[in-house]
């Protein structure tokens, strides 16, 4: 078993990807060849993700607190504590806290060979996030 206390800074989410303040922890980074990432992401009350997707999808953990997630072309979900949900490969989509409360979650993606593990679109428009 290998256990790796030294963590990354925490470091807040870039005004380029989230609307509102975020701030994200990479908990897990194995090592090769393992392509697993996980990070505990913090969104303060209304802040929320670009469009985005993910080579090899997507699994969301809700920690704590109430959150929205929407899927393109898809209805705007309420996500709460206790709840997991699972994005396609390269499904676009947003997800971020619920207008009026905090929300946490872990968020969980396979890097695809180069590494990366998001590609980023706009930002969601004011007509497309419940305020």
């Amino acid at each position: 078993m290998h256990i790796t206390s030294k963590r990354p800074d925490t470091q807040q989410g870039p005004a380029d990807n989230f609307t509102g303040t975020v701030w994200l922890d990479e908990v897990a980074v194995p090592e090769s060849p393992s392509r697993l990432r996980m990070f505990n992401v913090h969104f303060a009350p209304g802040a929320h993700t670009a469009w985005h997707r993910h080579p090899h999808g997507q699994v969301l953990h809700v920690l704590e607190g109430e959150g929205l997630v929407r899927r393109k072309g898809g209805d705007v979900e309420a996500i709460r504590a206790g709840d997991t949900v699972w994005i396609e490969p390269g499904e676009w989509h947003w997800h971020g806290a619920a207008p009026r409360t905090f929300m946490t979650h872990l968020a969980v993606v396979e890097a695809a060979e180069d590494g990366t593990t998001t590609e980023w679109d706009t930002h969601v428009g004011s007509d497309e996030y419940p305020a």
